[in-house]
């Protein structure tokens, strides 16, 4: 499906630390924001969120709206990111799946062959307008702060729908990619079209950046990726670059001997987890693409040391800041994975100003 529609007009962040590091310019400070940032940390999200399904409250704008700015407003972080799932649009075209709590997404009918390939639902833009409201909503409020709209890449939904729920080995998804090579390019293609019209919605309603998660990809070999997942991602990526022109990050799990590939599909940010060092994942991506020049990187504390105390956080959070501070391209603060649930908000803040106070006298 394709869609041709102009991107809304946006908001003029030209000096937005975020926009500017993602563009590979020099910002007033590092920019930083938190994967997960709004979400089960916060007490004013639980309290907002009690009784109310997760697929739900991703479907309804005023609610979803207020979510996304809670973090903002408690931590000063340069960026929100829309409250939404990674398996929102599969839910929104029809396929019968829920999120269930302490488990993840379950699916109803898991997809095994061809012809349950072919009897997916393609996702119309209609079917995610809450989404789009959601947007509306948000740059009304949220001033100079932009917005990053969000996805999941095809692989991690596939697996997802392979295996019918989380997986730890992932053995259905690649039984399936290495017995029937045709069916999972036709199953990829499908929901790169689907993750690709989930976000020329988020783009035309206004958000300002975008970022792809491949939560899963680190279960797959180099070899792999390559040829059964990097040129559904690359059409991702391609596909946002024909409707607009904001910065398109990506980011997976345990994907530090996948960085080179994954800049091979598009990006112009890469998020590096906690297991590769920034300066380390720099020389990796620039290597992979070295025409494109200076890679710009994401990342990359990990969420386990914030419960550290605040001597270790803050120790790390120098020596990354040093790290990234030698990456030619630049970088945007952030954690190399998501705010685990039982995280203390304040430390988060803290980070936040830390961040900025030290890379502001730079």
């Amino acid at each position: 499906m394709t869609n041709s529609a102009p991107v809304s007009a946006r908001r003029d962040l030209a000096d937005s630390p975020l926009l500017v590091a993602a563009r590979g310019g020099r910002p007033r400070h590092t920019p930083v924001w938190f994967m997960r940032q709004a979400g089960r940390s916060l007490p004013e999200y639980r309290s907002l969120r009690e009784g109310i399904p997760m697929l739900e409250a991703c479907m309804t704008p005023d609610l979803a709206s207020e979510i996304t700015l809670q973090p903002v407003r408690r931590h000063g972080v340069d960026a929100a990111i829309l409250f939404s799932d990674i398996v929102l649009p599969l839910y929104a075209a029809g396929i019968g799946l829920d999120i269930v709590p302490g488990t993840g997404p379950v699916v109803t009918n898991p997809v095994g062959d061809a012809a349950d390939v072919a009897a997916l639902p393609e996702l119309d833009a209609g079917q995610v307008t809450p989404v789009a409201d959601t947007i509306g909503l948000l740059i009304r409020e949220l001033g100079e702060t932009p917005l990053i709209g969000f996805a999941g890449a095809p692989f991690t939904l596939a697996s997802y729908l392979v295996e019918g729920g989380p997986s730890r080995n992932h053995e259905r998804t690649k039984a399936l990619m290495h017995s029937d090579p045709k069916t999972w390019h036709a199953l990829l293609e499908k929901l790169a079209e689907t993750t690709l019209e989930f976000l020329r919605v988020q783009l035309r309603a206004g958000v300002d950046a975008v970022q792809l998660f491949d939560s899963w990809a680190g279960a797959l070999s180099l070899r792999d990726y390559r040829e059964f997942v990097l040129p559904h991602s690359r059409r991702i990526f391609e596909g946002i670059a024909e409707v607009s022109d904001v910065p398109k990050i990506h980011f997976g799990v345990g994907t530090g001997e996948l960085l080179g590939a994954m800049r091979n599909a598009g990006p112009d940010v890469v998020g590096v987890d906690w297991r590769v060092g920034l300066d380390e994942a720099a020389t990796r991506l620039r290597a992979a693409e070295p025409a494109a020049g200076a890679p710009v990187v994401q990342g990359n504390l990990d969420p386990a040391v914030l419960f550290a105390g605040w001597d270790a956080v803050e120790r790390e959070v120098r020596r990354i800041l040093d790290e990234g501070g030698r990456v030619d391209g630049g970088h945007i603060f952030n954690l190399g994975h998501g705010v685990l649930p039982t995280t203390d908000p304040e430390v988060l803040t803290r980070i936040v100003e830390l961040v900025h106070t030290t890379t502001a006298q730079r």
